[in-house]
């Protein structure tokens, strides 16, 4: 280890929810510190997938999305003499977490042509139901380290 390690910043729970990992995703999609915008976008999404899917608690499709979409396995970059390997290393809980909701907010905001927040509402969907972008690139993920399993022993 060559410095010392960032300290890990506390999140506050979002209002509304009471909720560290919703507050969390309210700061991704934030931008230019614009909070209040953000958290419009979030609530409005849920509300959306409130009514799609007839369910009165939205943390509940959020928190199943977030781990339908969540990946196992990843693969990192190891150099060993002279050769880069790449080994299938396994994802602890919260970065499997922020990873998933990083990957839910980027395929959300790359589709073009409707508000953030209704965009936002059918990627949470989309992985509630094991389906879309961010399901694929999970299993994408998922497969790039099966397929590099006989690097595992260069794990350390």
């Amino acid at each position: 280890m060559r410095r010392r390690k960032a300290q890990k910043r506390e999140v506050i729970p979002d209002p509304k929810y009471s909720s560290k990992v919703v507050a969390r995703f309210v700061n991704m999609v934030m931008l230019k510190g614009k909070k209040p915008i953000a958290e419009k976008i979030v609530y409005g999404a849920f509300e959306i997938l409130k009514e799609q899917l007839n369910e009165p608690d939205a943390l509940k499709i959020f928190y199943k999305a977030i781990d339908n979409a969540r990946p196992r396995l990843e693969v990192k970059p190891r150099r060993v003499g002279g050769a880069t390997y790449q080994v299938p290393i396994e994802v602890k809980q919260e970065r499997g977490t922020s990873i998933a909701l990083r990957w839910i907010r980027d395929f959300a905001k790359n589709k073009k042509g409707r508000p953030m927040e209704q965009k936002l509402a059918d990627e949470i969907m989309a992985a509630y139901k094991g389906e879309g972008s961010a399901i694929k690139k999970r299993d994408d993920t998922h497969k790039m380290a099966d397929a590099n399993k006989a690097f595992a022993h260069f794990r350390w």
